[in-house]
């Protein structure tokens, strides 16, 4: 029974339900009153290692991808990205190993992207998925793991609330003619 004993007590619960639209209900915006000094796409590595190509008689091998990521010569921040981008999620062993606090990152992405500290690492987790839905064959599962969301069901929700889409139509939507196989992890 609710306050009023008529059993509608969900009237008068202190927080804000958020459900999928991926708002916290602490969640306030902050916006940089200057323009960002680094963009996401910076920083972003693709996951793979080798990308096919194809001799002249049509035989098919695979060359090494060079890596270019930006360096901001901020020695935290570029561990920070690096860390990301071998698909780790915990971000509290990474504060943990430089004595940081999470909110001691998340500030600092603030200030050099613009983007909240949570969004940036979602962002970066979502495009590492996406690349895996594209160009292989792994079970949603594995994209899951590898890409640093952890388990199917985080990703299929990061999915409804990014794209409004399950992983697997994702992959339908992204994949073109070709794509399946242009990239070794």
């Amino acid at each position: 029974m609710g306050r009023n004993g008529k059993g509608d007590s969900w009237k008068y619960r202190w927080y804000r339900p958020h459900g999928l639209s991926g708002i916290p209900r602490n969640y306030s915006k902050r916006e940089l009153k200057i323009e960002p000094q680094y963009k996401f796409e910076d920083f972003y590595v693709m996951p793979f290692r080798e990308r096919r190509i194809y001799s002249e008689d049509g035989k098919v091998s695979f060359v090494p991808i060079e890596r270019q990521r930006k360096l901001t010569g901020i020695h935290i921040f570029d561990a920070y990205v690096e860390y990301l981008a071998q698909c780790n999620s915990d971000i509290n062993v990474f504060a943990d190993r430089y004595g940081l606090k999470v909110t001691d990152i998340d500030s600092l992405v603030f200030v050099l992207t613009g983007m909240r500290g949570v969004d940036f690492r979602q962002k970066y987790q979502v495009r590492i998925a996406d690349d895996l839905l594209r160009y292989t064959d792994m079970t949603i599962a594995e994209v899951a793991k590898h890409s640093g969301i952890g388990s199917p069901n985080n990703l299929y929700l990061t999915y409804k609330r990014e794209f409004n889409l399950a992983p697997g139509y994702r992959r339908l939507r992204i994949r073109q003619e070709g794509d399946l196989g242009r990239y070794k992890l």
